[in-house]
């Protein structure tokens, strides 16, 4: 396939990926029939009968009406000069409220934002068919509104070989990325812990930045603040930006933006260009309420900044069974319109990806000005060079690198590479496009130069050191250490295995050296149940070895 038939096809899918949710969604929908939920006393009660099956995705969509009531923006117990600036542009008449904002606990309660704190937000409720079968637990996805929603659960796999928060559930799920964008467009957000995916013990472990969702740093209730932020920036946008956010698909990239530029830390527009402003996880206490709320209300249609839509181009191939292993396994870990990530599994030293944010669409038709920034990783083995003068296109290039400290946490120890894409159209930067590249910090690697000058792999021990942790939902488990040969022309020959059953030897294409010449051989990923995945060597179909 030509590279611009492929730059077309992949230009011509982003146009479409995604949107299928919130508003459009909706209307088709009610062209279906069917009425719509309405609210309650400040609740919606949710009826499996009631919500509509959508295609892409299979996803349940629930229409909701909410009559607006006479409900005080806050409680009683909003003092802060964040809070009083939001109660007087709501009673002005210059701030939205929360009136037709829907707030989600999927916790059962666990750590629920209390209903007195934003009386105006409508709460969401599961019917005991849809609670007996954990339609209302955990991570958010099987319902999609057709309303502005918040929501948390204060949740994680916390046993087995497969522990994990609810963030590194989701971007290692096969289907989850898709349905997280889907909420994004839609405009929804949920807050979920990091428990123990981001602390100096293991390291970062999310395996990609994105801006699907907020990470609150802790364990339960640590996501508060958090909530409460959302509800404040939703309540402190305009009624004709809010309007406008939703029409366009914009109104969680613009809270995000907003939540992510008023950081405690972030102080210049430089700052909100770095990591600083994008980590895995938002720690609580740098969240500043007052800073949020102006920025929201500052907001016009006229201001506001699209999203940034990503395309990967070109990239450098990897092959199974050569340059990693693993049968069913590959380097692509998710493709979003607003997020890319990708596993290093290759064993090579340098790799690169083209990546276009042409199918970027300014709902005012302006030509938005693109910046792209290393957020984190090693400035000096990690490039990015934009392609054109508006930075429509930017090839990335990365070097094999070491783990590095996440941005502004000098105590936990990230390896990760992201890259942000900027859109601004004069007034604010957008919440950045993000491409992630997640190494495999178990791995013990020894790169050497060959006879042209350039990095290339001599050995490479799969075998995680003691006290060190692999993801093993992204890196099954593998027990063995190449070396490999070069001739004296720097070609590749093979390499040479040393595992538990011994040594073996391979030529260059992966293909096992025995007394009876090559033999294709296997890496067959194997997935006993309650415990982590394996990668184990097949010679033959009809025959195995450890």
């Amino acid at each position: 396939m030509s590279p611009l038939l492929t730059r077309r096809k992949l230009l011509g899918y982003l146009a479409g990926l995604g949107l299928w949710p919130g508003a459009a969604a909706a209307r088709e929908a009610g062209r279906a029939g069917g009425d719509p939920i309405e609210a309650v006393d400040g609740g919606i009660l949710l009826h499996r009968s009631a919500l509509t099956r959508l295609l892409p995705g299979r996803r349940l969509l629930a229409r909701v009406r909410i009559p607006r009531t006479s409900a005080p923006v806050l409680g009683p117990g909003a003092r802060t000069a964040g809070h009083r600036l939001l109660w007087r542009l709501v009673f002005e008449g210059r701030a939205a409220g929360n009136h037709g904002d829907l707030y989600e606990n999927r916790d059962r309660g666990h750590s629920r934002l209390p209903a007195e704190a934003h009386p105006q937000l409508t709460h969401v409720a599961y019917d005991a068919e849809m609670r007996e079968a954990g339609l209302d637990y955990g991570l958010a996805g099987p319902v999609i509104f057709d309303a502005p929603l918040i929501g948390n659960s204060s949740t994680a796999v916390k046993h087995g070989p497969l522990w994990r928060s609810l963030p590194r559930m989701a971007l290692t799920r096969e289907d989850g990325p898709v349905s997280l964008y889907q909420n994004y467009v839609a405009g929804q957000i949920h807050v979920y812990p990091e428990h123990r995916d981001h602390d100096p013990e293991h390291g970062d472990l999310i395996p990609a930045n994105t801006p699907f969702f907020l990470v609150s740093q802790g364990s339960s209730g640590s996501d508060q603040p958090h909530l409460e932020a959302l509800s404040v920036i939703l309540a402190a946008l305009r009624p004709e930006t809010k309007t406008f956010l939703r029409d366009n698909q914009l109104l969680a990239p613009t809270v995000q933006m907003i939540f992510r530029r008023c950081l405690a830390p972030v102080l210049s527009r430089e700052s909100y260009l770095s990591g600083l402003a994008h980590p895995s996880v938002m720690p609580g206490d740098q969240i500043n309420l007052m800073r949020m709320v102006g920025l929201a209300n500052a907001l016009t249609p006229e201001t506001t900044p699209p999203m940034v839509r990503l395309a990967v181009l070109s990239e450098t191939p990897a092959t199974e069974g050569r340059d990693y292993f693993g049968e069913g396994l590959n380097e692509r870990l998710f493709d979003t319109p607003a997020a890319v990530a990708r596993l290093w599994r290759s064993h090579v030293a340098r790799r690169s990806m083209v990546v276009s944010v042409e199918a970027t669409r300014d709902p005012m038709g302006r030509a938005p000005d693109f910046a792209w920034r290393l957020l984190r990783g090693d400035p000096a083995r990690t490039r990015v060079e934009p392609l054109d003068g508006r930075g429509l296109r930017a090839r990335i290039t990365l070097d094999w690198q070491l783990p590095r400290p996440a941005p502004g946490r000098p105590d936990i120890r990230s390896n990760r590479v992201d890259i942000g894409v900027f859109a601004r159209n004069g007034d604010y930067d957008s919440m950045p496009g993000l491409i992630s590249f997640l190494l495999p910090q178990h791995e013990t690697r020894r790169y050497g130069a060959g006879p042209d000058g350039a990095l290339r792999i001599e050995s490479r021990d799969f075998r995680a050191p003691e006290g060190v942790y692999a993801d093993p939902a992204l890196f099954p488990r593998a027990e063995w250490r190449d070396v490999y040969r070069y001739d004296g022309s720097g070609m590749l020959l093979g390499w040479e295995r040393q595992g538990a059953a011994g040594g073996m030897r391979f030529d260059a294409a992966g293909r096992m050296m025995t007394a009876d010449g090559p033999r294709p051989v296997r890496h067959v990923v194997e997935r006993p149940e309650g415990e982590a995945p394996r990668i184990r060597l097949q010679r033959a179909p009809d025959s195995a070895a450890d």
